[in-house]
């Protein structure tokens, strides 16, 4: 049975863990939520950061994460934002669009700007992706590392290995999740 969560901005600034993550998606062990709001965030900071980047492609990968979850975009929360309240007061729109979506989990890596006091009125959590990784792990093993060999698979420019997806992850902050992967993929750790 899968719940549903969504995914901050900042989760989906990574390519390589956006790309797992809307895998992780595609798996239907949950249900991938964001919103337009998350998505322009999301693509402005990668702008920002990386001017060789146009508009365009990006534009064309934002086409590309709303169909491959056809039903992830959240819209109609913005009323809701009026009576909430947040350390951030510029993340008013994602818990809005959380308790929109009825999510149960938020998947950022500012736990901060989500005290786990404010979301449990809304029965929310906040997760590091880290953990919502592991949790996944623990309740489909098979499928978690099904995602990563298809991933690696589809990487074609420049090809990738298993490793290098593993690698990747670790880089963008899947330390406990890539170790247990390792172990259950039978790659001891480096």
């Amino acid at each position: 049975m899968s719940f549903p969560v969504l995914y901050d901005a900042c989760v989906l600034y990574p390519a390589p863990l956006r790309d797992f993550l809307i895998r992780v998606g595609r798996t239907r062990l949950v249900q991938v939520r964001w919103t337009d709001r998350i998505l322009d965030e999301c693509f402005r900071s990668i702008l920002r950061s990386r001017g060789d980047l146009e508009q365009q492609a990006l534009g064309r990968t934002r086409e590309l994460m709303n169909k491959a979850i056809p039903d992830g975009l959240v819209g109609g929360y913005e009323s809701l934002m009026a009576g909430l309240s947040l350390p951030d007061q510029d993340d008013l729109h994602v818990l809005a669009a959380a308790i929109k979506a009825k999510v149960e989990v938020i998947v950022t890596f500012n736990l901060k700007d989500f005290p786990a006091e404010i979301l449990a009125a809304y029965d929310i959590e906040a997760q590091h992706p880290d953990d919502f990784v592991l949790g996944l792990i623990d309740l489909a093993p098979g499928a978690i590392c099904n995602v990563v060999q298809k991933h690696a698979g589809a990487l074609k420019c420049p090809p990738s290995t298993v490793e290098d997806v593993l690698e990747k992850l670790t880089q963008n902050g899947l330390i406990s999740s890539v170790a247990e992967l390792r172990t259950l993929l039978g790659r001891g750790t480096i």
